[in-house]
Order: C-alpha cells, then structure tokens, then sequence
C-alpha cells in the first residue's frame, strides 16, 4: 500500500512525534519562533492543524509560520476593531500599527531578521520557498478592510475580499506544498474561496454580533432577507433558501478545487485533500442543524475529522 501507517503513526505517538517536527532543528531562536507559531495553530485552526500533521518536518513548520503570520494579521484587526468601537483608539492608530508591521515584513524579505517570532519564523520559511511579497501585502489590505466595510452589495465584491483573506493563503501555502503544474495555483485559489464561504457561513451569527453582513446584499433581496430578519435571528424560509444557495455554492468551489489537489507534490496531496473534506463537512453540519447558524456553530469532532482518513487514502490511492 503506498500509505502505509508510518503516514498516521503521529496520532498513536503524538508525543514523540509532536516534538520532532520542532525539536530536528539545530538552531534553538529558530525552535522558540516555530513553537511559537504551532500553538497558534493548533488552538485556532484545529482542522487545519490535524491536517498539517501528515506533511513533512519541514513543510509543517513553514504552514505554521505561514498560518501565525495571518492569523496575526486577523487578530490585529478584530481587536482593533473592538477599541474603536470603545473610541480606546482610532482608525488612523490601527492603520500605523498596521504599516509599521509591513514595513517590518518588507525588511523580513530583505533578509533583516526580526525580533518578533512570527517573522522570525517565517524569514525562514522565505529561504526556503518564492513567496511574493504581494500576497501577504494583499493580505493586509483584506484584513483592513473589515474596518471599513461590513457589508457587501455582491458576490464580486465578496469574491474581491475572500481573494485577499483567504485564496491568496492558500497560494503562499502552495509555495510549500509543492506542485507540477502552475494551474494549481488555480485550483488553490478555488480551495481558498471555497473555505472562506465556508467560513462565512459557519460564522453568520457571531459576526451579526460584530455588525457584520457577508452575505450580499442583492441575494439577500432576491430571496426577501432582510437585515432585520438576519439580527432578530429569524429562521424563516427565505433564511433557510438563502442558506442553501450559499451552500451550493461553496460546494460548487469546492468541486473545482479538486482538479488542482493531483497537481501537488506527492506528499502534499493527503493533507491538503483531509482539509479540503473536513472543511467542506461543517457545510454538512449546517444542514444537518437544520441551518441554525444564529445560535449553533457547526464544526467537526477530531474522531470526525480522522473518520474520513480512510476514504480519503484509499482515492488517492486508486488516483496514483
């Protein structure tokens, strides 16, 4: 079998495992910075982190740093965001916040080494792998834009933001997972889209909270959604039609990112495939809540999550 269970011996021997992806380096700076970056990892994207797990040392390490740097960059903004709504701070203090920050980004790409360990970490990761320096800089700009903008008129102009937050992550990872052919890059931006409706919709209550709508304006009209609808929390019909265009939709990104997942290097192809299917599953969870995403948030259980794993080796298995 070309899977053989050296591929999930990391879940039988978490311990010895878990500490060999960092502990292989020789450089002790370099260690703190990586560990640093696996723990944002694994408390804040737990789906992508099981994932990570089947990839080389290596690869881990650089999807870690990868991962800390935006999530980071998110977090920056959603706190900021909280403080202006406090008036603890203005927009203009998050925006030079925000522009030190890329300017300590710009010197990590010149080679000066930061003492922030998220650069640190990542500086590293740039030796490794070509990452242009314009998908984290078109990361910034998504991220800033939920200062200023918390709703969108359509699709295109959520399209727009998603690019930027999410598929242009999954183009920096690619970087690293390796690939044959440039159309994957595609493909990773359709995975990337993909994720963020996902996202979107898993998170429709919590940001209704934020006085965020991502669904469009103009689909909320053509299924007769109103905001008031959405804050009152109402689960009508329309809601629930709205909530499966949406779904479908996402599926529909998902699909095409598959073509892109036989492009990647051999030993990328599992992890990137557990999190395409995991993540597509909290689309299922929604349904099967009877699409309450006001009050109930759909995830997966890690059992869940490597329940799949068979089916999942077993097709690339057949694909090889």
């Amino acid at each position: 079998m070309r899977y053989p269970y050296s591929l999930i011996r990391p879940f039988y021997e978490k311990t010895a495992f878990h500490n060999a992806v960092i502990d292989e380096l020789e450089d002790r700076d370099l260690q703190h910075a990586y560990r640093h970056c696996r723990g944002i990892t694994r408390k804040y994207a737990r789906t992508f982190y099981l994932a990570t797990r089947f990839l080389p040392y290596s690869k881990q390490r650089s999807i870690f740093a990868i991962y800390a740097l935006c999530r980071y960059l998110d977090d920056l903004v959603d706190e900021a965001e909280d403080l202006i709504r406090n008036q603890s701070i203005d927009e203009g203090s998050v925006g030079r916040t925000m522009t030190k920050f890329s300017r300590k980004l710009l010197d990590t790409y010149q080679g000066i080494i930061q003492d922030d360990p998220i650069l640190f970490a990542f500086s590293d990761v740039l030796r490794k792998y070509h990452i242009s320096i314009q998908l984290p800089l078109e990361l910034i700009d998504g991220v800033m834009m939920d200062l200023t903008k918390n709703r969108y008129d359509t699709f295109e102009e959520l399209y727009g933001y998603s690019y930027k937050v999410a598929a242009v992550v999954g183009l920096m990872t690619s970087e690293v997972f390796g690939y044959k052919d440039p159309k994957a890059l595609d493909y990773a931006v359709d995975l990337g889209i993909a994720m963020q409706l996902t996202n979107i919709l898993r998170d429709v209550g919590e940001d209704l909270s934020r006085d965020r709508i991502y669904l469009p304006q103009d689909e909320l009209r053509q299924f007769r959604v109103s905001e008031k609808d959405l804050m009152e929390r109402n689960l009508s019909q329309n809601v629930i039609d709205l909530l499966r265009f949406q779904i479908q939709r996402a599926r529909s990104y998902y699909e095409r990112a598959d073509t892109g997942i036989p492009m990647l290097s051999g030993d990328s192809r599992l992890p990137v495939c557990l999190a395409r299917e995991n993540y597509s599953r909290i689309l299922d969870k929604i349904e099967e809540n009877g699409y309450q995403v006001f009050h109930r948030r759909a995830y997966l259980t890690t059992s869940e999550k490597l329940a799949i794993l068979p089916r999942i080796l077993y097709r690339l298995q057949i694909a090889e």
